[in-house]
């Protein structure tokens, strides 16, 4: 029995010291043999007695056959200290251990050893004294002193928990990781210990962490490039000269590596033996290969079954440009397009070159249309830029059934000069639990069906997601918002790519595809100049114990309105209720709602997160 206050360290005891040398041996040579002895765990706890009986040093000697009863007495005499160490890892630092030999059953096969166990009160933790040292320990900069004080607030062993020897060990790991894991690659644990009260069952932690220095990212260096240019990785990675060391930021680097098409494995280091001002950053990369070409089939609730080839050349007829095409067939939007686009330079900006040849069947009007694009596209870890000119021609069919006019239908065309802005403040990706995403975009342009006759484009849409209780772990509502105008004069010949419709699965649920637009008089529903769209959706996490992180239940209410005047603009709302998968590759969601205007149900399947 431990008394007074002592310095403890746990780990198995040495019970095979003073044992026969030839015990190991024979454990391995007559593992097959019956067991020499019994054991017995005389313990109320059952969770504690089942670690004793299985981890107690007297079973590995249960398979030495000619143990005579000498030998069984001396091992019982050097069992005791395993079976305390054992119980000190778990808490328990006052027990009253008595192992003997239980011979009163003359029917027994063989001895039985017993080991009958008072375990005491468990030991809880008094008081954690955490120091440190370093750059953390010196630095006034705000943001060290919130990493400083994330650590002491994330310590998972606090005062008056139970002491345990994993508990500790956990704790010491997750504050090195804390410390680790920003600025500091060099950070360690310079001391530790645990202090042990036997007789008050108390322990006190203490704890000292030693930051090192700061480590800021220097210059890049790739290795294994050879088709591709040994900058490449540099650009794609968004890691600049003079950023913070951040584990986070390099992980997502090498995802985005990864998944540029140019490397199919990347691995990101810095050189932690190098200037902490300026530790060069090495990209170990293994190349893609120069084309890939894929076959996919899916489903969805708006355009039912899909069949798509996908091709890509990274470095198409013979230049580093990089050619991205796509035949889609499907129901309602079979598509063919083609996109073109350069390197990244120096700032990040790619230029672009797109034409797309689609056909959109709404279940009214029948779209076929031709899109050309030309300009700059700028992609960073935070936003994307894009600057374009663009050239749009519609042939609406079915037009000829509807008393309107051909610009009404979106029977025309244009051309435009655009900008469009996204900014993603999220806080992590594909499956955000906090933050919110902004889109913007302005197009200004001339007809060029008819009378030339000049207009602008306004878009814009936002997505909020707000933790409700406990943050990221529970429930949380999806605010999106979404609203478009076209402006120009009502006998404008406007393709119907620039018009506007709502309904779907990613618009206002328990609607049809493109099935809220400006009612043209029997079954005709055309594209019109105004958009507004709004939903409100609770997300709850659900069977937790069973399955973390895995399903959420959904509640939502989706409306949203087309008009040809902001003063017609009338609400479709959709209820509904469904589930969600959480995937790496984002959520997958299974939802039935309905719509009001209609009084119908329908199922809404959709996978992924895009902004």
């Amino acid at each position: 029995m431990l008394h007074g206050c002592a310095a403890w360290r746990g780990g198995g005891g040495d019970a095979g010291a003073g044992a026969p040398a030839d015990a190991a041996a024979a454990v391995a040579d007559d593992a097959a043999a019956p067991p020499a002895f019994d054991i017995r765990v005389e313990l109320a706890d059952e969770k504690l007695r089942k670690l004793i009986e299985r981890h107690n040093e007297l079973q590995r000697y249960r398979a030495v056959a000619d143990l005579d009863d000498g030998e069984l007495a001396r091992l019982l005499a050097l069992a005791g200290r395993d079976v305390r160490n054992l119980l000190g890892a778990q808490g328990y630092f006052s027990p009253t251990v008595t192992l003997r030999r239980d011979d009163s059953s003359g029917a027994a096969p063989r001895p039985v050893v017993v080991i009958a166990i008072d375990p005491g009160t468990p030991a809880t933790v008094r008081a954690v004294r955490m120091a440190f040292e370093g750059d953390i320990a010196q630095s006034t900069d705000p943001e060290v002193q919130a990493q400083r004080q994330a650590i002491v607030d994330g310590w998972s062993l606090p005062q008056g928990r139970r002491f345990t020897q994993e508990g500790w060990a956990d704790a010491k790991t997750g504050a090195l990781r804390q410390l680790v894991e920003r600025r500091y690659p060099r950070g360690q644990i310079s001391y530790s210990a645990a202090d042990v009260d036997a007789q008050q069952a108390a322990v006190t932690l203490d704890v000292r962490l030693d930051s090192g220095p700061p480590f800021r990212l220097g210059e890049g260096a790739t290795r294994g490039a050879q088709r591709y240019p040994h900058w490449l990785p540099g650009r794609l990675a968004w890691l600049k000269p003079g950023d913070w060391y951040d584990q986070k930021k390099l992980v997502e680097a090498q995802q985005r590596l990864g998944g540029s098409g140019y490397y199919s494995s990347a691995y990101i280091s810095i050189d932690q033996e190098g200037d902490p001002a300026a530790a060069p950053v090495t990209y170990a990369v293994t190349e893609a290969r120069l084309q890939k070409a894929q076959i996919g089939l899916g489903y969805s609730t708006d355009s039912g079954a899909r069949v798509s080839l996908e091709h890509r050349h990274n470095m198409a007829f013979g230049t580093s440009w990089r050619a991205d095409s796509k035949l889609n067939l499907d129901r309602k939007a079979p598509l063919v397009q083609t996109e073109l686009t350069s390197l990244p330079g120096a700032g990040g900006w790619r230029q672009a070159l797109f034409a797309r040849h689609m056909r959109q069947d709404d279940g009214s009007l029948v779209t076929t249309s031709q899109t050309l694009k030309a300009g700059l596209v700028q992609g960073t870890e935070q936003y994307d830029r894009n600057f374009y000119l663009q050239y749009d021609h519609a042939l609406v069919t079915g037009a000829a059934s509807v008393d309107a006019p051909a610009a009404l239908v979106g029977d025309g065309a244009a051309v435009s000069a655009n900008f469009a802005w996204t900014g993603r403040y999220f806080d992590a990706m594909p499956v955000p639990t906090r933050g919110f995403g902004l889109q913007a975009g302005v197009g200004v342009g001339m007809t060029t069906i008819g009378p030339r006759q000049p207009f602008a484009r306004l878009t814009g849409r936002w997505l909020g997601v707000l933790p409700l209780g406990d943050g990221g772990g529970g429930s949380r509502l999806a605010l999106r918002g979404e609203a478009g105008a076209l402006i120009g004069a009502r006998t404008a010949r406007l393709p119907g790519t620039f018009l506007f419709r709502a309904g779907g699965d990613a618009s206002v649920r328990g609607y049809g595809w493109r099935s809220i637009g400006i009612p043209l008089g029997g079954k005709w529903t055309g594209p019109g100049r105004y958009l507004a769209v709004g939903s409100v959706e609770w997300q709850r996490p659900v069977l937790q114990e069973r399955y973390p992180g895995l399903l959420e239940h959904i509640l939502f209410i989706d409306t949203g309105s087309v008009a040809n005047h902001i003063g017609a603009m009338r609400a479709h709302w959709g209820v509904g209720t469904g589930v969600r998968l959480i995937t790496p590759a984002g959520p997958m969601e299974l939802a039935v709602a309905r719509g009001l205007q209609p009084r119908q149900w329908r199922l809404h399947v959709t996978a992924g997160f895009t902004f």
